[in-house]
Formats: C-alpha cells, structure tokens, sequence
C-alpha cells in the first residue's frame, strides 16, 4: 500500500511544481448558499469527483449547465474573485486557474492517494486522475483530469 501524501497551501512542495496557466472556457450554473436562520448553517456535499466536501452559509453553489444536481462549495470572497455572473444563475470563471499533473507530486505513481487541504476542507483523490490546481489566493484544489480537455484551454 502506497503511503498517503498531504498537501496543503503552505506547502513548500508547491514551490517546485511548473504550474501553468489556464482559462475556463464554459458558463456554468451558480446559486448562493444562504439557508434561513434555524436551518443548517452547513452542508455535506458528495462532488461529481466523489469527494466529501462542506458548503458554509455564504458559499456558492457551482454545477455544469447540464447536471445542476451536481455541485461543489466556492468559498464567496474566492468566488467574488474569482468568477463573473453572465445573467441571472450563470457564471463563467475569469480568473485563471494554475494546473500541474498531480503525479508530479507522486514522483509519476498514478495510483497514490493525495489528500489535498481545500477551503472546503481535505479531499482525498487518486494521483492519476487529477490535476492540482492552484487559484488566485493561493488556494490549492484537485480538478478532474477529464475536465481540464472539457473545460479549460492553457493561457499562454
């Protein structure tokens, strides 16, 4: 059994990785997360990726314009950062996003476990299928390795 790798934002790992840049080229659905007062002031959310993640009072709730059950938690001042509302429901991510094979942190072992500290709290994913990403505070997060031929298109 491979040993399980950590990183988080302070990481000094991160320093030596050759992120590079690049743009989201979808729109996708948003909505706020604002439950009433007395409600759960969180939410537990199952990622399409299939990792446990948690929505606070505040985030904003992402999805693909096809699967709007979908979703995962952007911490609300990354989004207002980060992210552009084209109409009513809709946004499009207009800052760019930083990206380097997550097996460049195994040493090219696809199978390792990586536990990545998000701002949604740790998700732990298989190295080989995903990239870490890097965002504009610095925040680090898995992004599926399907998605970045989807979804993203490099910046330079």
């Amino acid at each position: 059994m491979d040993e399980l790798i950590i990183i988080s934002p302070q990481d000094k790992i991160l320093e030596h990785l050759h992120f590079r840049p690049y743009r989201s080229i979808v729109e996708r659905r948003v909505i706020p997360f604002l439950p009433m007062p007395g409600k759960p002031q969180t939410m537990e959310i199952n990622t399409p990726w299939g990792v446990h993640i948690t929505a606070r009072r505040g985030d904003f709730l992402i999805s693909e314009v096809n699967a709007p059950d979908d979703f995962w938690p952007i911490d609300a001042q990354i989004f207002e950062d980060s992210y552009i509302v084209t109409r009513p429901g809709y946004c499009i991510k207009r800052a760019l996003i930083y990206l380097v094979p997550l097996v460049n942190v195994t040493n090219g072992n696809e199978e390792c476990l990586v536990t990545i500290k998000t701002v949604e709290g740790p998700e732990t994913v298989r190295a080989g299928d995903f990239f870490l990403a890097r965002g504009i505070q610095g925040e680090i997060w898995p992004y599926p390795k399907e998605k970045v031929a989807e979804v993203m298109m490099p910046a330079e």
